[in-house]
């Protein structure tokens, strides 16, 4: 019997766990790659050439050079890492940069962020064109507003690849002014409302979802929200217009790095009986004490998005029951400050980030907390369920699509993996945490419901379907 061939797909991304990451882009980029080859999909992921990308992969080969690159001179090269074979873009000027990926040492987005991953695009669709030789993609894949001029490109130029466009969160657009057009190679035929035209500027973002052939997002209710006025910040117009080739997949985690059973940094387990150790390790390595209430974690950027200003107002609740909490992460400031001043001897605060400390927390702790005022998918809960810590989530996004509420019903139907809280305010919030120290209050149903989040599938297994099924539709 003859083998079946391979998709041959581009991936296109700003980054890519193991190598680069900011958010849970990355994660996705780095692990839908390795799943997608179980489904006959052989992918190939153009990155920047940041520093430590170069730094990371060795044996790096050049395949092209590219004189003109949005301002100086580039190479194209090639190399794997961990699984991954990777295109780096090696564009010195637009990349060796020594503080973040976006933002510089104030803070701020560089200011020729729209170029340097223009850039990308603009690569992204010549290897579409067949800038590689003896290797051509039938799919490009791109990812958010930095690869959202890619599909443009390829209608401009006549590529015969199809192009997917996923948003990962649709508040980020890639916006810049009319004046650019020009340099950024876009033709005065498509600066429109119908074309790359956003409120009188440019849109990276909207370019890829009017240009690319499907659009997809990260959990069906993302896709559900986007096409209204309250979630769709400017697009849902654009998305409604899409909407028959618009679709919402899930994402996983994955479970080769998160898993009680692999996990190095944490004392393994492979029910909820063995958490309590974790705990106690957890509580001592924070200062805490054995209380009678729930430990409870927060991994998270610190913003309003987040909801963490809602958790600030409903803590108290927590507290009173007590409960404990630890937080990790960093953001605006201000938030970062009030969590910093809460004084209690229940409460422990890390600002910064710690990979392997969030390990340890989601592992040791009773319940993660996620009040995000909106989640395309989010990668907390998942981690939270993966460990039998249960998830306290708004209702929104994917947090609504992978956690079941613990409503006498769910109980009933030993389905209940966690707890929803809607409306997203304060009072709801406290209400979950009420209703959260109820039921740990109940041992034998507490366990109960660790084993239904443990039970849960959070791979990448069938999302990894959905995603091909969805190339070889294209191909059709």
């Amino acid at each position: 019997m003859a083998s079946r061939s391979l998709i041959n797909t581009l991936s296109v991304t700003s980054e890519c766990v193991p190598l680069i990451k900011t958010g849970g882009l990355a994660d996705v980029a780095g692990a839908l790659p390795k799943v997608l080859k179980k489904n006959d999909i052989a992918v190939r992921t153009l990155l920047p050439g940041y520093p430590a990308v170069l730094k990371a992969v060795q044996s790096l080969s050049t395949l092209k050079v590219i004189d003109d690159c949005f301002g100086g001179s580039a190479q194209l090269l090639a190399g794997t890492h961990q699984d991954l074979d990777l295109l780096i873009l090696d564009a010195p000027h637009l990349y060796n940069r020594d503080h973040g990926i976006y933002i510089d040492h104030k803070g701020e987005d560089w200011s020729d962020n729209i170029e340097r991953f223009a850039a990308l695009s603009r690569v992204a669709a010549d290897i579409a064109n067949g800038l590689v030789d003896d290797w051509q993609p039938e799919i490009v894949h791109c990812h958010d507003w930095q690869a959202g001029l890619a599909p443009y490109y390829m209608k401009v130029n006549n590529a015969k690849a199809r192009s997917i466009m996923t948003i990962h969160n649709i508040a980020f657009q890639g916006i810049a002014p009319a004046r650019k057009r020009r340099a950024l190679g876009i033709l005065p035929k498509d600066f429109n409302p119908e074309g790359v035209e956003y409120f009188g500027n440019i849109s990276t973002l909207k370019a890829g979802l009017i240009y690319a052939d499907k659009l997809t997002t990260v959990s069906p209710t993302y896709a559900q929200e986007l096409m209204t006025h309250e979630f769709g910040m400017g697009m849902e117009g654009v998305l409604q217009y899409r909407k028959n080739d618009f679709t919402g997949i899930l994402n996983g985690i994955d479970e080769s790095v998160w898993s009680p059973e692999v996990d190095p940094e944490i004392i393994n387990y492979k029910s909820p009986r063995g958490k309590n150790l974790n705990k106690i390790t957890l509580q001592k390595e924070f200062n805490l004490s054995q209380a009678k209430g729930p430990l409870c974690v927060v991994v998270s950027r610190l913003s309003e998005q987040k909801g963490l200003d809602i958790l600030l107002e409903a803590l108290p609740t927590l507290l009173s029951r007590d409960g404990q909490l630890i937080l990790l992460g960093s953001g605006d400031s201000w938030l970062e400050n009030e969590f910093r001043n809460i004084s209690h001897s229940n409460v422990s605060v890390f600002i910064g980030y710690d990979e392997k400390l969030s390990h340890r927390m989601i592992a040791g702790a009773d319940a993660i907390l996620v009040p995000s005022r909106f989640e395309p998918c989010g990668l907390t809960q998942l981690y939270g369920l993966r460990y039998g810590t249960l998830p306290v989530v708004s209702s929104t996004g994917g947090l609504a699509d992978t956690v079941v509420s613990a409503s006498p019903a769910a109980i009933a139907s030993q389905v209940a993996t966690g707890i929803q809280f809607n409306p997203i305010t304060p009072l709801a919030l406290s209400q979950a945490l009420t209703k959260l120290c109820d039921l740990y209050e109940q041992p034998k149903l507490w366990s109960k419901l660790q084993r239904n989040a443990m039970k849960q599938s959070v791979g990448w297994k069938d999302s990894g379907h959905s995603y091909a099924r969805l190339y070889k539709e294209l191909l059709i």
